[in-house]
């Protein structure tokens, strides 16, 4: 293309913006209707992602709530815990108990003998530690690790070793006029069961003198502590385990023990937690105003003539969340049929539903129904037809894949797919007419520049006649 004809120059039109203005015309119209499509597309999109969001916190809600479980979460209370500290767990039931802690378990530690130095050599051949239950691992000592540090590393990595820690203490010698090395063996557990003896072969043939590698052995070592068991006293009867924190005495409670305190009853009572309970009711509330909410905001109209217009819900008209809001309300409002005693629904415990459908808790009411008849409470939840388990299986039926949320979403991703291919089209097409406008109108440039051209010479000739 000529610069003459490119420019306009012939005929004095700028045909590149003309050629733009006229293309621009022609597929504004398209584009317009394809981003009002999208853009609707797009905002049912965005409403579906925000109610399916709702539903699925408000599931997990209700899934706490539909095993029954939480109706069983006690607490655990002592009245000293100096000498006794108590947590209700899994299985626990309320009951009162008086324990009495006689004596701690206690884990043995055993102390060598003084050595130069933690690099002071100690003697060769084996050595073999056992505890009271029975299991044992060996430990051989050669020259190339012979001294009190290679000792300590042979013990704490040897094969088959549960049961001892081995360190180093630098300290004060006996006499105080130096420092010296000691080796110190502690059980990894307390309990008599794995107090630990020092056993084995001494090279220079002699196992019960103090030299050489005897000088590990049992018999050479000073008790710094002895092991023991824990001893307590639950509503007087005597209970020993090896460990101070305990989980099988009592059904549901770990006991924690601080002190051994003989003859002072520490009294530990079990209850349910109403606080636990209040909590997760709470929580169902919050989510259940949550879900209202968002239903609401998505469905409302704001005085548009169309679900896109402002102030119109992104949902406005949809038939699957006014199904969706209608079952969750009447699904908690509904009595429970299979519930037992005198409550059978959520009004009746304190859940209530005002006209406008925002739910409340009245804490009083519902502590009031735990006291009065715990299981009752439970069964208008977690029973076959209670209120937490029905919710579960409708929100499950909602948001799995191939429900209706999820149908609904699919399409629409479909029609946005379809939308970007009209697009596309419409954009090839124009682009065609580009090219079609240019080559047409840079002709007509061109013819019109010569027709110029010719006029000026007849016009010069003529003037010279």
């Amino acid at each position: 293309m000529s610069i003459v004809s490119s420019t306009g120059i012939g005929s004095g039109i700028d045909i590149g913006t003309l050629v733009t203005q006229l293309v621009s015309a022609e597929g504004q119209p398209a584009f317009n209707a394809i981003q009002r499509q999208e853009d609707a597309a797009n905002t049912r999109l965005s409403g579906i992602g925000s109610l399916k969001s709702a539903l699925s916190d408000f599931q997990t809600v209700v899934n706490k709530l539909k095993d029954g479980n939480l109706f069983k979460t006690h607490k655990a209370t002592s009245t000293d815990e100096s000498i006794l500290k108590v947590t209700a767990g899994t299985g626990s039931v309320a009951g009162s108990y008086a324990l009495e802690v006689t004596q701690l378990a206690k884990a043995q530690k055993s102390i060598s003998g003084e050595f130069a130095s933690s690099t002071a050599t100690v003697g060769t051949g084996s050595l073999t530690i056992a505890t009271t239950a029975g299991t044992s691992f060996d430990v051989a000592v050669t020259s190339s690790n012979n001294t009190l540090t290679g000792i300590r590393d042979a013990i704490n990595n040897a094969s088959g070793n549960t049961t001892v820690s081995a360190s180093i203490v630098n300290v004060d010698n006996s006499t105080g006029t130096g420092t010296v090395s000691k080796l110190v063996l502690t059980a990894k557990n307390s309990g008599l069961a794995n107090a630990f003896t020092v056993t084995g072969s001494d090279d220079d043939g002699n196992t019960a003198d103090t030299a050489g590698l005897s000088q590990i052995f049992s018999t050479n070592l000073s008790a710094q502590a002895a092991a023991a068991d824990a001893i307590i006293k639950v509503d007087g009867q005597t209970a020993t385990r090896s460990t101070n924190s305990i989980t099988d005495v009592v059904q549901g409670l770990t006991l924690d023990l601080k002190s051994a305190q003989v003859g002072t009853k520490v009294n530990v009572d079990v209850s349910l937690d109403n606080e636990a309970v209040n909590k997760t009711l709470t929580s169902f509330v919050t989510a259940y105003n949550k879900l209202h909410t968002t239903a609401k905001d998505l469905g409302k109209y704001g005085g548009g003539t169309g679900g896109s217009s402002s102030g119109n819900g992104a949902l406005i008209g949809d038939a699957t969340l006014r199904y969706v809001a209608s079952q969750v309300r009447q699904d908690s409002a509904n009595p429970v049929s299979s519930a037992t005693g005198s409550y059978n629904s959520l009004a009746m415990i304190g859940v209530k539903i005002d006209k406008d459908g925002v739910m409340s808790l009245d804490s009083t009411q519902l502590n009031t129904a735990l006291s009065a008849s715990l299981q009752s409470v439970s069964d208008v939840f977690s029973s076959t037809d209670g209120v937490a388990t029905r919710l579960y299986s409708k929100l499950d039926n909602f948001l799995q894949s191939g429900g209706p949320l999820d149908s609904q979403q699919t399409s629409l991703k479909k029609q946005l797919t379809t939308l970007g291919d009209r697009r596309a089209d419409v954009q090839v097409r124009l682009d065609n007419l580009q090219k079609t406008l240019q080559k047409q109108f840079t002709a007509m440039d061109v013819s019109v520049g010569k027709f110029k051209s010719t006029g000026s010479f007849l016009s010069n000739w003529i003037s010279k006649l």
